[in-house]
């Protein structure tokens, strides 16, 4: 994506000391990749990770950092990054308060995801989400049921994810990113495919990936199937042809809303080179 114009739907992860991961990462087809300093790095290797990185950041592929947390050991370091040509945007884990997200912006951070990842996030999701340079939210699932004690299940995060569609509405952010699927197997594809489907039907706006087979699967599933470019075409035809009217389709009223939803389904269909 050119200087990241179009709203994201797949962030790839890629670890932040497999250097030699980064241009195939950037290869992948994802819209937006994610260069890992935080859980992907162990602690004796988080210097290192961040002299590679730094050292192969352009602007000719931007990247989205994922640094390390506001109260670890790493942040005041990781800080450096934040104003490097070629950092797209922080993504800052674990995002709890509002000068956390204060410090990237003063180090330079063009954009920042705050990832929830807490109760405690989630709870001043608004201020988060209200803060200088914060372009969209991003869940962290696995993390937040540890926190929560409850179950890593659609039921359980029901409430969460409803939370941070509307949070992001609110705040007039772009619709927030959905966590990981970790099956990486090809049996897993079908649950990737799912758990994308079932956070696009939520109001989320993308996912993060693991793996760049989890990429196709992400794109796609943001990407409106045969069925639906053929009412949208059809929603189109039928408005221009009632001069901007509502108009009876398929025994449904047709209305403004309606027609925006359909072209908004189009357009997303010519940005994939599906239409």
């Amino acid at each position: 994506m050119t200087a990241m114009s179009a709203v994201a739907r797949s962030y790839l992860f890629v670890p932040g000391n497999r250097p030699e991961r980064f241009d195939k990462a950037h290869a992948a087809g994802a819209d937006a990749v994610i260069v890992d300093l935080e859980d992907a790095v162990p602690a004796a290797d988080k210097s290192k990770a961040r002299q590679a990185l730094g050292a192969w950041l352009s602007a000719d592929h931007p990247v989205y950092i994922r640094i390390n947390a506001a109260d670890s050991a790493w942040f005041a370091a990781d800080l450096a990054l934040c104003g490097h040509p070629g950092v797209a945007g922080i993504v800052l884990p674990k995002a709890e308060r509002e000068q956390d997200l204060a410090a990237l912006a003063d180090a330079g951070a063009p954009s920042i995801l705050p990832l929830i990842e807490s109760a405690q996030g989630l709870w001043n999701a608004v201020a988060l989400a209200r803060a200088p340079k914060v372009l969209r939210l991003i869940f962290g699932a696995i993390d937040f049921s540890l926190d929560a004690g409850i179950t890593e299940s659609r039921e359980a995060l029901l409430y969460t994810r409803s939370q941070l569609v509307q949070v992001s509405r609110v705040a007039g952010l772009q619709a927030p990113v959905d966590g990981v699927t970790t099956a990486l197997d090809e049996a897993g594809a079908a649950l990737v495919r799912d758990d994308a489907r079932h956070a696009r039907g939520l109001g989320f706006g993308g996912k993060l990936c693991i793996h760049p087979r989890q990429v196709p699967l992400v794109n796609t599933a943001w990407a409106p199937s045969k069925e639906e470019m053929a009412w949208a075409l059809r929603v189109e035809a039928a408005a221009k042809a009632s001069g901007g009217a509502a108009v009876a389709l398929d025994g449904k009223m047709i209305d403004l809303p309606v027609i925006l939803i359909a072209r908004q389904m189009m357009a997303e269909a010519a940005r994939r080179g599906l239409a």
